[in-house]
């Protein structure tokens, strides 16, 4: 048990660190803003990964249909997620997957989104920049080979519970620039992330690794470990975001 606390205080300590972190008081521009969303747009299509595995595991996505051996209510909490992430509400009222909200985000300020196309086409994960391989390979790698509680543990820590309170820091920072009228997509974007993330999906992603942990501390501390893997590479991620933008002050101007 004390090894559960001392892990879950790392959690809370990552979290604290990236909730605050100096990137966001560096997106000051139309520009800074095209350099983080060119970065992060791998981060959002990496999600999904993970969740389709827990889809997959949990539910039944084959044919012919067998019903799944977990608890229904364990598969009715992975469906609503999916449902959410996957088929959405856009600004106009209409259907849309998260990955593909963003992509019109970037459109939205110009930001290049060919790499992210070529890379889902390529998988050529060495045509990445490290840190952003790094982060890639280890959620696709987790959600490939990983043990189902390991994933979970990912998918909330590394997601549900973080993105909240990161975005919330996010949104308070670079709304308070004058370029911040120019990408009401984005805005939209991170604000029902806050909405969903931050009220149902972090409760039901919470309770999916509860379930899937048995109450087993083993599996806990297996799921935790993987958690603080996955924030100490979003901590490196939003790193070479800041240090891209210190190299290039040019685009720090407001």
């Amino acid at each position: 048990m004390d090894k559960i606390l001392k892990l879950e205080n790392q959690i809370k300590n990552l979290h604290c660190e990236l909730e605050s972190h100096s990137l966001y008081k560096k997106i000051v521009d139309l520009n800074s803003m095209k350099m983080f969303m060119e970065t992060h747009v791998f981060a959002v299509w990496d999600f999904m990964s993970l969740l389709k595995r827990l889809q997959k595991d949990i539910t039944c996505v084959t044919v012919p249909w067998r019903p799944s051996p977990h608890p229904k209510k364990l598969v009715r909490l992975i469906n609503e997620i999916v449902l959410g992430e996957e088929s959405d509400v856009d600004p106009d009222g209409g259907a849309i997957d998260h990955f593909s909200l963003y992509i019109n985000a970037m459109k939205e300020v110009d930001a290049e989104t060919q790499s992210i196309w070529k890379f889902i086409e390529s998988q050529d994960y060495h045509a990445l920049p490290l840190t952003i391989r790094k982060f890639v390979s280890f959620n696709i790698n987790m959600a490939m080979t990983g043990s189902l509680h390991e994933v979970a543990g990912v998918f909330f820590f590394g997601r549900e519970k973080l993105i909240p309170d990161m975005f919330r820091g996010l949104l308070k920072d670079i709304w308070k620039t004058e370029s911040s009228s120019q990408f009401p997509k984005l805005k939209y974007y991170l604000e029902r992330h806050v909405d969903l993330d931050g009220g149902e999906h972090s409760h039901l992603a919470n309770e999916m690794l509860l379930t899937l942990c048995q109450g087993e501390p083993s599996k806990m501390e297996e799921a935790l470990t993987a958690g603080i893997a996955a924030l100490k590479l979003r901590l490196e991620l939003w790193d070479f975001v800041e240090s891209r933008l210190q190299e290039q002050p040019e685009a720090l101007s407001v």
